[in-house]
């Protein structure tokens, strides 16, 4: 992992077109595979399609393309924040979860929970902090978030502990994602993408560490994932650079 960051690292600088060419691609990957995850029906094709084209995919759901816009708003908006070294806050994570929710479900977005949440699990029905509770789990977590670091662990962190917290109705998934890059892309690292192959080792993970069975599981995919994507990234930046 270090060495594929020091590579990364002596490939720049590259011209500016090259990075927003690079940068595009994955910000439209990061929005087809994000949805994907959370049963959004359209492909990755489509979603490029949608997003940039403004074309409406015949019998998908309306909602299904305005999951597409919302979220790539949302992660080029954490372009622009990653620019900005200021430590993260409370109200960028509730900034986040209004972009990926600002036409599919607007009388939600921003807004934290006002309805009980739970999930099944192969344990049983897991339930998240009560509404009532939310206020106080995002202050401290806002706490932690604003000492973090621009490194992978603490990246890797704010996704599960945020969505540890479950504090939004809906969205909750892709504003934990959307988090760990902010940070990831910070630190000089790609962005993660989690595939829709990926998804029930990645549920499955993230059930074990809200179960009290530990963070490895976790860990091991976020890392497995980061890695790949070096690789992927590292490829793309040295054939705009050659």
């Amino acid at each position: 992992m270090a060495a594929k960051k020091d590579r990364l690292e002596r490939l720049r600088p590259l011209s500016a077109e090259a990075v927003r060419n690079l940068d595009h691609y994955y910000d439209l990957e990061l929005t087809y595979t994000s949805n994907a995850i959370e049963g959004n029906t359209l492909t990755a094709v489509e979603t490029t399609l949608v997003v940039e084209k403004g074309v409406t995919i015949s019998g998908k759901p309306l909602k299904d393309h305005l999951e597409a816009l919302d979220h790539y708003d949302a992660i080029r908006y954490v372009r622009q924040m990653a620019t900005d070294a200021a430590p993260l806050t409370e109200n960028d994570v509730r900034n986040l979860h209004r972009l990926v929710m600002q036409r599919s479900r607007p009388e939600i977005a921003g807004r934290y929970a006002a309805l009980r949440r739970y999930v099944r699990t192969e344990t049983g029905r897991h339930e998240f902090p009560l509404p009532v509770e939310v206020p106080a789990r995002m202050g401290d977590f806002a706490a932690w978030l604003s000492t973090a670091t621009d490194t992978a662990d603490p990246a890797f962190t704010a996704h599960r502990r945020l969505a540890e917290i479950h504090p939004f109705d809906d969205g909750n998934g892709r504003t934990a994602r959307l988090l760990m890059n902010r940070i990831l892309i910070l630190g000089g690292y790609p962005p993660v993408t989690v595939r829709p192959e990926d998804r029930l080792d990645y549920i499955r993970a993230l059930q074990a560490a809200q179960d009290g069975e530990g963070t490895g599981a976790f860990d091991v995919l976020m890392y497995e994932r980061l890695d790949a994507v070096m690789e992927d990234y590292l490829r793309g930046l040295g054939s705009q650079a050659g």
